[in-house]
């Protein structure tokens, strides 16, 4: 089996965070958008503006220019107007992970000791690539964590459900030991 590329891993890695964060979104009622557990959090619908802006701004001119837009205002992604809808945090979440998907395509490996500047701190291609990782991972975690809590009982795991671990091994030995017969 040949391992992956950096790259090609980077670009999983992306796809499964937006697919836990999409599996989330699946179970949200539309009140469960703008919902806060306390005055000072944030909801899902600004973490999800808050990526989209993080994400039109690091991975535009991604190698070219500083990873910080000058037209960016990163307060302004704090702020949600109340009549803003489901639709419309969707079609901010998809144009974002367009242009992280855009810009990390046509990448190659070479690319990845290229100088990259975020906020005129210069990184290299990978660095900046893993910074961005981890800082969707991080809010995406924050996207389940507040959809789980508002779903309760109700919620649909995106995992191994809670107690289930071992059902989940057996289940895999199984298969293991299904294709070395087949």
């Amino acid at each position: 089996m040949n391992a992956p590329s950096y790259l090609d891993e980077a670009r999983r890695t992306f796809r499964e965070y937006k697919r836990l964060a999409e599996g989330a979104f699946a179970q949200l009622q539309p009140d469960d958008w703008q919902r806060l557990i306390d005055p000072d959090a944030n909801s899902i619908a600004v973490i999800v503006k808050h990526l989209a802006g993080n994400m039109r701004s690091r991975w535009t001119g991604f190698l070219s220019s500083d990873g910080e837009k000058q037209d960016r205002n990163r307060d302004q992604e704090f702020v949600i107007d109340a009549s803003t809808t489901p639709d419309q945090f969707i079609e901010w979440w998809q144009a974002g992970w367009d242009t992280v998907f855009q810009a990390l395509e046509p990448l190659r490996d070479d690319d990845l000791a290229h100088a990259v500047r975020i906020r005129g701190q210069e990184y290299t291609a990978l660095q900046a690539i893993n910074r961005q990782i981890t800082h969707y991972a991080q809010h995406i975690g924050q996207i389940v964590l507040l959809a789980k809590h508002f779903r309760g009982p109700d919620w649909k795991s995106l995992s191994i459900p809670k107690g289930q671990s071992a059902t989940l091994g057996v289940q895999a030995e199984a298969a293991r030991k299904e294709r070395r017969q087949g």
